[in-house]
């Protein structure tokens, strides 16, 4: 495994509101998500997972500390930049999907490329929704889909720029057995194959086995970190880490 960052958070701290009402979602948190790996994000609900993961992919502005993608720093980059970045460097799959209502699969997933200047082909599309499963979704709306499939065109339309590094919020959480499988194998192949970096948000702890190792957050700090995870340990951790908190 390389040992270059593929990402970087040095002391980040990630405050929301002030004075005595304020939260402190991160605190001072360093990682470095070494180039093609995969890496587990989990701890009980409140640690700071999600804050983490949108931190990291410049989707929310830290309160202190710097990050770093792909070895630029991006901790104030401007909006323009930060587009630029999800268009070329960075993939996303939100928990909540956010797919286009009005467009196909197909169109939902071609859309990164569309805004990137590029113009896909059918097939290259088509490929994609293959590749988790649903070829023959294509030409279904977001409203014609169940909310596993709608997981797995989210899923696709994150694939299909091939990001040299991949946020993926809950990816599993959705799906039924068999999906989850589909997609984790996915995964497995894009930082093994293709050289690709995975941060990866989930609760469950067989999902995070898949994970070459698994951080735990709690009260939004790294307290724990588990290397080359068995489902078994992980759900030991887990349960250790949210029985204390």
């Amino acid at each position: 495994m390389a040992t270059e960052s593929a990402v970087e958070v040095r002391a980040v701290s990630r405050v929301y509101g002030s004075g005595h009402t304020a939260v402190r979602a991160l605190d001072g948190v360093s990682i470095a998500f070494p180039a093609s790996s995969w890496t587990a994000v989990m701890g009980p609900s409140g640690s700071g997972k999600s804050t983490l993961l949108h931190c990291a992919a410049g989707l929310e502005q830290v309160t202190d500390g710097q990050v770093l993608v792909a070895g630029q720093d991006i901790t104030r980059a401007g909006e323009q930049e930060l587009t630029r970045l999800r268009r070329t460097v960075i993939g996303f799959v939100f928990q909540s999907f956010n797919l286009i209502g009005s467009l196909t699969a197909e169109q939902n997933v071609a859309m990164p490329l569309r805004l990137a200047g590029e113009r896909p082909s059918r097939a290259q599309v088509r490929a994609v929704l293959a590749e988790v499963g649903l070829a023959d979704r294509v030409r279904h709306r977001p409203r014609e889909l169940s909310g596993g499939q709608q997981q797995r065109v989210a899923i696709a339309r994150a694939m299909v720029t091939r990001p040299a590094v991949l946020f993926a919020d809950e990816p599993t959480g959705a799906l039924d057995t068999r999906s989850a499988r589909t997609v984790l194998g996915l995964l497995r192949s894009m930082v093994d194959g293709a050289g690709q970096t995975i941060v990866m948000v989930t609760h469950d702890p067989a999902t995070a086995a898949a994970a070459d190792r698994v951080l735990f957050l709690s009260d939004g700090r790294v307290v724990d970190r588990l290397d080359a995870p068995t489902t078994r340990a992980v759900a030991d951790k887990l349960a250790h880490w949210e029985g204390a908190s």
